[in-house]
């Protein structure tokens, strides 16, 4: 490489775009360039404090970004997506249905059918020319998302890491009934005494959680290929296979799977081309934070308002439906 072309990479990387998505067990961001080529990227638990992990993730970003250059937008997403915008000053906001298709279709953009498998939600995405024409989100049972796995891994004493790989070397499956974690455990017990291998069980429930996923979120949905499988789960190869088993159909997981949500906020922000970011440093990861919540007596509604408190000043509130307190402070939409 020439001395010219050197510079001409760092330059490259000046601008610096980050997405963050904050689901309910887990904390993901990203730092990309001005080719939404990744920098830098953090996959972390949020274990009950989804604050403390946005701001730890950020740091750690921060550690990871080898290039300097200055940060032009941030993009917000996942179901805790209104609390990072307003601690990180974010510039767009999105859902996360959003979000992944994004990111799936710059990673491949034939794609029909997003799968995407969190810790406690699961949503299915149905593609059309680049175009979200249906989908569905499951965020009520947890049967069929990566905390079922983590509580089943954790009954047989395995490894949630070591899951896929001992479904992959069973050569039959036992039957597990995956629609409920009581009823799973209760029929993984069954299936011990009867003798059956450890690694059929697992097999039996990666095909239990699949069954079940394409029973309620895939519901009347016309699963097309390329099928993209993201999220969490997607590192487990025995639930891949029992996709491409049930579907027929040959199953992609693209390189960042688990980030994808995150990927597609900060290309978003990237997209956005505000003039000036609302980013409010990462000096914030050292900022003292907390978030409160009282009922609002006012009328009838009673809505409790949730008030985000950084080194003893609300920055933000949300909760309150006519706006009495989140206007007055200048919520984020």
């Amino acid at each position: 490489m020439k001395k010219g072309d050197k510079n001409m990479s760092i330059r490259k990387h000046d601008g610096i775009y980050l997405g963050v998505d904050v689901g309910s067990i887990t904390t993901k961001a990203v730092a990309v360039d001005e080719d939404n080529q990744i920098l830098a990227k953090v996959y972390l638990r949020n274990n009950g404090r989804p604050l403390e992990a946005i701001k730890e993730g950020l740091g750690r970003i921060k550690d990871q970004l080898t290039k300097s250059g200055e940060v032009r937008a941030v993009g917000c997403t996942g179901s805790a997506r209104h609390l990072a915008a307003h601690l990180l000053g974010a510039d767009v906001v999105k859902n996360e249905i959003t979000a992944h298709a994004v990111a799936v279709i710059d990673f491949l953009p034939e794609a029909r059918t997003v799968i995407e498998i969190g810790g406690q939600d699961s949503k299915i995405i149905i593609l059309q020319e680049g175009v979200v024409v249906d989908f569905a989100m499951n965020t009520v049972c947890a049967a069929g998302t990566g905390s079922f796995l983590d509580q089943q891994a954790a009954r047989l004493g395995i490894s949630v890491a070591d899951f896929g790989q001992l479904a992959l070397q069973a050569s039959g499956k036992a039957r597990i009934a995956g629609r409920c974690t009581v009823f799973a455990e209760t029929d993984m017990i069954h299936k011990q005494q009867a003798g059956f291998q450890m690694e059929e069980i697992v097999a039996g429930l990666c095909d239990a959680l699949v069954k079940n996923y394409l029973n309620d979120v895939g519901r009347g949905k016309d699963l097309l290929s390329p099928v993209a499988f993201q999220g969490g789960v997607a590192a487990n190869p025995g639930i891949r296979k029992a996709f491409e088993e049930e579907l027929n159909l040959s199953v992609v997981v693209p390189p960042q799977y688990e980030v994808m949500g995150a990927i597609g906020a900060a290309t978003l922000a990237r997209r956005a081309g505000n003039a000036r970011t609302r980013f409010k440093g990462f000096e914030i990861v050292q900022s003292p934070s907390f978030t409160r919540s009282s009922e609002c007596d006012q009328c009838d509604n009673t809505c409790e308002v949730v008030e985000l408190v950084v080194e003893d000043e609300v920055i933000a509130c949300w909760g309150d439906r006519c706006g009495r307190f989140s206007e007055a402070i200048g919520a984020t939409s």
